[in-house]
């Protein structure tokens, strides 16, 4: 599923079977995936395309109905919309990028680069929002995604 701006998830997006064996409520899977075409003339790169998409998957992702409620769904959204955020900076790092013949090994350290810093701060939202269980810290984090999303919505997930 493409991450999508009027659309949020809900718990009937999650159709992973729950974890009993561990103590979180819900987890969301989503990640992005990418893709690049590079045309050469004369051993010379002349050109390139691109493609970033943000994803959710719905068959890793799952939730504890006895448990879980729209807080925390809501705290998996903003995973989503984190996922989402590094998509779209992704997007803009590779429109700053200067064509070369070195543009492969350029995006392919960039996805690894984008990708390390979304694991990142996807733990540091975890951390710092205890779970979801911080509500102050939740809604700072809520308002701070949006905020940076919004920063770079030039570069957001097509519809």
């Amino acid at each position: 599923m493409s991450w999508n701006e009027s659309y949020k998830l809900s718990w009937a997006d999650f159709n992973g079977k729950p974890d009993y064996g561990v103590s979180a409520v819900a987890i969301t899977a989503s990640g992005i995936s990418f893709g690049f075409s590079v045309k050469e003339s004369d051993s010379r790169v002349i050109s390139f395309t691109t493609e970033v998409f943000c994803h959710f998957y719905p068959e890793q992702s799952w939730y504890k109905p006895d448990v879980a409620d729209a807080h925390v769904l809501g705290h998996e959204q903003l995973h989503f919309d984190i996922t989402e955020l590094h998509a779209r900076k992704f997007r803009h790092r590779i429109s700053q990028l200067k064509l070369s013949n070195n543009i492969k090994k350029e995006l392919r350290e960039l996805n690894k680069a984008v990708n390390k810093e979304l694991s990142l701060l996807q733990n540091k939202y975890d951390t710092e929002s205890n779970y979801s269980r911080n509500f102050e810290n939740q809604a700072k984090w809520k308002t701070y995604i949006a905020e940076e999303l919004k920063k770079f919505s030039k570069y957001k997930s097509v519809e």
